[in-house]
């Protein structure tokens, strides 16, 4: 935030030193169109004096009077002029070097046939007052905006966001227990609510996935002690052949059922462990109501449109009937996503289409991916755990996204299925789930 801070003290500066350089060039610009306005007037003073003698034949006795005539002749003053003062031309040298002498103001001599005029001035080195106040009370106004904007900004967007920014460090290194301040900012509100549901989301599972691992260590621990009484047993019973404590046939066909019965035993508790070792590692919430199918399939063209003609695969959502359905909306996208991820990760990028209808034993949504390179003896394992085809090449993945897609669509109360199509001796990869109707 101190660099911020720097930025919003140094913006203010520059707006203020700004100001005060256009201030300084109306100061500047004031004075000089002042020296302009008193020259003008001196110009039109001494056409009107001579204008006046050549009318009257004698020279006007002071400015109110060569005022008071221009007055008449609807004639504005003349700006900047403060006097006029006239003598003979053949005054006595004393009256011309008295008329002559230092004047409190400045002047200028004007000459004519009979006269000299003394026409004293005072130049205006003022700005106009009113442009100065239309700057100023402009700039004031734009300084208080940007003021506003700057620390407005600073309050409701980048301190909360410097806030925030170490939250997503905080979760990945597993700090899940504290959670996030309520804050009112309209901004970030909704992003604190989403973070702080996160948050306890993975709270939740990392509770529930220790839980899981205490449980499967416990079974392990708890097998294996159960294996050890009838491998204890196979191993005395072994060692009693070995040293021919059995004489009697009888006996050693006794034994060697014992020991048949605890093989089986042991079998068994294989077969436990295997069946634990498969049970469903992922826990998913799944919350069923009512919506409509355009919902989603809405949400799927608006998200895969862009994406597709970007790899250049011609992807197809067609007509569909927007039925109500029973379901969790946002897992249902999250099933429509990873099958068509898996369309476009294994397919030949050809063509990718959606169909959607209602059907007598529910809402069918179909997702069909050109270029299926999977092995007919596959399809029955494709949705197991960690299953990953003869297709997959090179390509990354855990095995996982199907087995995903099918444990929430069970959890829907759905059913999904796949099955490879043969048409025009192309093998088509088809995917359908299906859904209640509400």
């Amino acid at each position: 935030m101190k660099k911020i801070d720097r930025f919003i003290w140094l913006v203010i500066t520059g707006f203020l030193v700004l100001t005060g350089l256009v201030n300084g060039m109306l100061i500047w610009g004031g004075a000089s169109d002042g020296g302009r306005f008193y020259r003008v007037s001196v110009n039109r003073i001494k056409a009107a004096v001579r204008a006046y003698e050549l009318k009257e034949g004698r020279a006007p006795d002071s400015l109110d009077v060569l005022l008071q005539k221009e007055k008449e002749e609807e004639v504005k003053s003349y700006p900047g002029i403060t006097g006029l003062y006239p003598i003979t031309v053949d005054a006595p040298k004393e009256e011309l070097a008295q008329f002559l002498q230092d004047e409190p103001e400045d002047y200028v001599i004007l000459a004519t046939k009979q006269y000299y005029y003394r026409i004293t001035y005072k130049a205006d080195n003022t700005v106009n007052k009113k442009i100065f106040f239309i700057v100023n009370g402009v700039a004031i106004v734009m300084f208080l905006a940007m003021l506003f904007f700057l620390l407005y900004m600073r309050q409701n967007l980048l301190l909360p966001f410097h806030q925030f920014a170490s939250i997503p460090y905080e979760l990945s290194k597993g700090n899940l227990t504290i959670p996030l301040k309520e804050h009112k900012n309209r901004y970030f509100g909704k992003y604190i609510w989403g973070m702080n549901l996160l948050r306890e989301n993975l709270e939740e599972h990392k509770v529930k996935e220790l839980e899981l691992q205490k449980e499967k260590k416990l079974l392990l621990l708890s097998l294996s002690h159960d294996i050890k009484t009838p491998l204890s047993a196979i191993k005395l019973y072994a060692k009693a052949l070995m040293r021919g404590l059995y004489k009697d046939e009888e006996r050693k066909q006794e034994i060697a059922v014992h020991i048949n019965e605890k093989v089986d035993e042991i079998e068994a508790y294989i077969s436990e462990i295997v069946r634990a070792s498969h049970e469903d590692f992922l826990h998913f919430d799944v919350n069923n109501k009512e919506f409509y199918a355009k919902e989603v399939l809405e949400q799927v063209r608006e998200y895969y449109m862009e994406k597709m003609a970007l790899n250049q695969i011609d992807f197809e959502i067609a007509p569909y009937d927007n039925c109500l359905l029973v379901g969790d909306a946002d897992r249902l996208l999250e099933v429509l996503q990873n099958i068509i991820e898996n369309g476009i990760k294994y397919g030949d990028g050809g063509q990718i289409s959606i169909r959607a209808n209602r059907e007598e034993e529910g809402y069918e949504i179909s997702v069909s991916s050109t270029g299926c390179e999977l092995l007919t003896k596959e399809l029955p394992h494709l949705f197991d755990s960690f299953f990953r085809g003869s297709n997959v090449g090179k390509k990354p993945g855990s095995g996982l996204g199907l087995y995903i897609c099918r444990q929430l669509v069970h959890l829907m109360e759905g059913e999904v299925r796949a099955f490879i199509r043969e048409e025009k001796g192309e093998r088509i990869m088809v995917v359908n789930v299906v859904l209640r109707l509400a």
